[in-house]
């Protein structure tokens, strides 16, 4: 008779139950976000709508990452009571992931390059977690990893699982969320939809949901001008840099992530790091609360793409995302000595974006 074959040990059913229904219900006590409109007085027959993800409960567009993450991992059983996770992150995500690892009651570990914001450090330790340093951004993946095994915990790794983790054909999911919400615009399917890339997730999920729904709309992802993506879109050859050379967190690479995905890309804007600030505190200012430097890198594509339709005498709709809450960016992008000691100056951006949208 031959030897019984073990098992290996599993996580407990009745416990990733418990944590599921835990997710779903914060879930069920949220309300969506809003959708923005932000009047462009140089393009009138061009309305720009902005998705502002800074009010989830943890302040950016990680939030729906970081919550089916969690979902995706409970679901595939790499999740269980104890389990410690560990992150890879410039900042956002790591916030989100340890509020969902602490309603969980499990340890939380933040991988994160030393130079991220000092606000994003605190709001992961406020959500019960520790940040892990790196001095490179490169290395927090195999760093991650290595954590991981150390702690025998799990790596969640964002930039791979992010395209997959998220229902693309709805479920609520951000472009669902958009489309539902632009129903009773005067141009309710938008010309264009624009945002950034740090996983690539997002323009995934957009991208799919365009097809699956069979709907006009392109899809603009704007990026560093540091970042590796741009490049990858124009020539396939081309997947990683020395460094991404880009002082915005959250989007931009050095290498091109395995979330991101190409094909579903109409167009790629490169912005430079002091147009993205300029934009950012400039928008802002409209809105009388501040919006983190990745909002300003999209704003900025969205005003290109606005002059352009209005060049060509079209009119129609831009939705673009306001990714987080711009406290998190008071001691960098809105602290003028911060950004004289990275060479940043937003000074002739700022002049040229207010002129081109008539602010």
């Amino acid at each position: 008779m031959s030897p019984a074959v073990l098992a290996p040990a599993r996580p407990d059913r009745s416990w990733i139950d418990e944590a599921v229904r835990r997710i779903e219900a914060d879930y069920n006590r949220s309300a969506d976000t809003h959708l923005v409109p932000v009047p462009m007085p140089a393009f009138p027959g061009i309305h720009l709508y902005l998705k502002d993800e800074s009010s989830h409960p943890t302040g950016s567009l990680k939030h729906r990452l970081a919550r089916s993450l969690f979902l995706y991992a409970l679901c595939n059983g790499r999740i269980g009571p104890g389990t410690t996770i560990v992150e890879a992150s410039s900042g956002s995500t790591a916030v989100s992931e340890a509020y969902f690892a602490r309603m969980l009651g499990l340890p939380f570990v933040a991988v994160v390059p030393r130079n991220t914001a000092a606000e994003k450090i605190e709001a992961i330790a406020f959500h019960g977690g520790r940040s892990h340093f790196v001095d490179r951004p490169g290395d927090a993946y195999g760093e991650a990893e290595r954590l991981a095994r150390e702690l025998g915990g799990v790596y969640l790794d964002q930039f791979t699982y992010a395209e997959r983790a998220t229902d693309w054909r709805g479920n609520n999911n951000i472009a669902e969320s958009i489309y539902a919400q632009m129903a009773k615009e005067p141009h309710p399917i938008p010309a264009w939809v624009v945002c950034g890339a740090g996983t690539g997730g997002t323009s995934a999920t957009i991208g799919r949901f365009v097809r699956y729904r069979r709907l006009a709309t392109q899809l603009c992802v704007a990026d560093p001008a540091g970042s590796v993506f741009h490049r990858h879109w124009a020539d396939r050859s081309i997947t990683e840099l020395e460094s991404c050379g880009s002082r915005i967190e959250g989007i931009g690479r050095a290498r091109v992530e395995p979330s991101f995905l190409p094909d579903l890309v109409d167009e790629m804007i490169a912005v430079a790091d002091p147009q993205s600030v300029a934009a950012a505190r400039l928008l802002s200012e409209r809105l009388g609360r501040r919006c983190g430097g990745s909002t300003g890198t999209n704003l900025w594509a969205c005003a290109t793409i606005a002059a352009r339709m209005a060049a060509a005498g079209q009119t129609g709709s831009i939705v673009s995302i306001l990714c987080d809450d711009g406290n998190r960016y008071a001691s960098t992008y809105f602290d003028d000595a911060w950004l004289a000691t990275a060479g940043i100056d937003p000074t002739g951006p700022r002049a040229e974006l207010a002129e081109r949208l008539g602010w």
